[in-house]
């Protein structure tokens, strides 16, 4: 076998393992940062009661004016003991679908704002990103006026210009949000 033989071969092979070891997917670019957030976030609901536990009762009037826009919006039921000025909430048939969390969307992000510099955490590349989203997905309820006065966190990341931090971490699949 001449050398030239050999030569080809070996110049092809070099090439694919050079395309490989150039993984775009895991390149720093906002590109690739927007998609590992936006897969992070596609199973991951927004919720405007993340710790609730049905019945609820409670006798803070703040709480029960809160509550009183999902029953408003036809999510809960209320009865009251006007003695000891408590009021119990508990799902209706339509609020059931949603409780006892009640979520409402989950994030798509728009914009990466910014991004640290990566560096070495935790065995992995790290970057902080700064991003701008918007939720998909929100159900009638969580679009009303009403329910947005009374939860101003469900307003704010509703708006279409809410934002946020996260930390992702350089994989050889691309960029995640560390567990």
């Amino acid at each position: 076998m001449t050398p030239n033989r050999f030569r080809t071969p070996l110049l092809a092979s070099l090439a694919v393992l050079a395309t490989v070891a150039c993984d775009h997917k895991s390149a720093p670019t906002n590109a690739n940062y927007l998609k590992g957030l936006n897969a992070y976030f596609v199973d991951r609901s927004e919720c405007l009661l993340p710790n609730a536990r049905f019945p609820l009762e409670t006798t803070d009037p703040a709480e029960q004016k809160r509550m009183n826009t999902l029953v408003a919006s036809q999510l809960l039921k209320v009865s009251s003991e006007p003695a000891i000025k408590e009021s119990r909430y508990v799902p209706t048939d339509l609020g059931a679908k949603s409780a006892p969390h009640f979520c409402y969307g989950h994030r798509e992000v728009t914009t990466i704002d910014s991004a640290t510099t990566p560096a070495v955490a935790n065995g992995f590349n790290e970057t902080q990103i700064t991003y701008h989203y918007v939720i998909k997905d929100a159900p009638v309820w969580a679009k009303s006026a009403d329910v947005q006065a009374a939860f101003p966190d469900l307003a704010e990341k509703m708006s279409g210009s809410a934002n946020d931090k996260a930390t992702l971490a350089q994989t050889r699949v691309g960029w995640q949000v560390p567990d």
